[in-house]
């Protein structure tokens, strides 16, 4: 049995008009302690909507979901949750947004500081502990949220395109920190992304989702992830797997994308 398991989720969602969108059906999935999973899929194939379920922010229709042999009841400090956006405090300093958890659990402020002190130096902001967060760019503003959740200690951390809204040069140096993260904590990892490329550079695992209803349409099991720890990862592009991987896949969504739009010139 896995440590994160998805046991048989489905959502549907009620509309005003009185219809109903199924939005998820019959996800079942295992995680192990220290595992990597991408998520990649079409648009509207419920991949944030199963990841809100994972932390508790939404309850499924149908099925369960199980952490350290645990039921998922709503959102709990176990699972640490970082957004597109940092969601961060601009009106705190960078230190006190990754210390904001412990502070509001009453943890002893000088383990705090000490803790808060050793994630500056991982996420490579040591010197910027003062900072308010307005002063930073958004890949700074990023480490910042990957910090603060790091710092509540979570078991498994929930990413929902984290990277997304970054430039190209430092959306690499961020998935680079991403993989270094993940070795160096061994922290079970849920990132959601509609890059192909981040999906490979960063799953172990990755799943490829169906159009809604959303289901697991294919899983992969990949080496790119560990081998991206500590290299460049503009060689492990280069890979002639990873080339063949990526094509695959892409031909995978682009044919699902084509199905979604004749539904929607039928319907028309």
């Amino acid at each position: 049995m896995g440590d994160l398991i998805l046991d048989n989720i489905s959502m549907r969602f009620d509309l005003p008009s009185g219809g109903t969108v199924q939005a998820l059906q019959n996800v079942s999935l295992e995680l192990n302690k220290g595992e990597l999973l991408s998520v990649l899929g079409p648009s509207g194939c419920g991949k944030t909507t199963l990841l809100n379920i994972v932390a508790g922010f939404l309850a499924p229709t149908e099925g369960r979901v199980m952490l350290n042999a645990k039921a998922v009841k709503g959102p709990g400090a176990e699972r640490g949750m970082v957004f597109q956006q940092g969601a961060l405090f601009e009106w705190m300093n960078v230190r006190r947004n990754i210390a904001f958890g412990p502070d509001m659990a009453g943890r002893p402020r000088r383990e705090t500081e000490e803790r808060v002190n050793a994630l500056l130096h991982t996420v490579g902001l040591k010197d910027f502990g003062d900072k308010m967060v307005y002063e930073l760019s958004g890949g700074m503003q990023q480490r910042v949220a990957l910090a603060r959740c790091l710092c509540n200690d979570p078991d498994v951390i929930l990413m929902d395109e984290p990277l997304g809204a970054l430039d190209a040069l430092t959306r690499e140096k961020m998935q680079g920190l991403v993989l270094k993260l993940w070795k160096e904590t061994g922290k079970t990892i849920i990132l959601i992304t509609h890059s192909v490329e981040e999906a490979l550079l960063l799953g172990e695992r990755l799943l490829v989702m169906a159009p809604r209803p959303g289901r697991i349409h294919k899983e992969y099991r990949l080496p790119f992830a560990e081998m991206g720890v500590g290299r460049d990862l503009r060689l492990v592009k280069k890979e002639k797997d990873f080339g063949i991987k990526r094509e695959e896949i892409l031909a995978m969504i682009w044919d699902m994308e084509e199905e979604i739009m004749g539904r929607g010139e039928n319907a028309a």
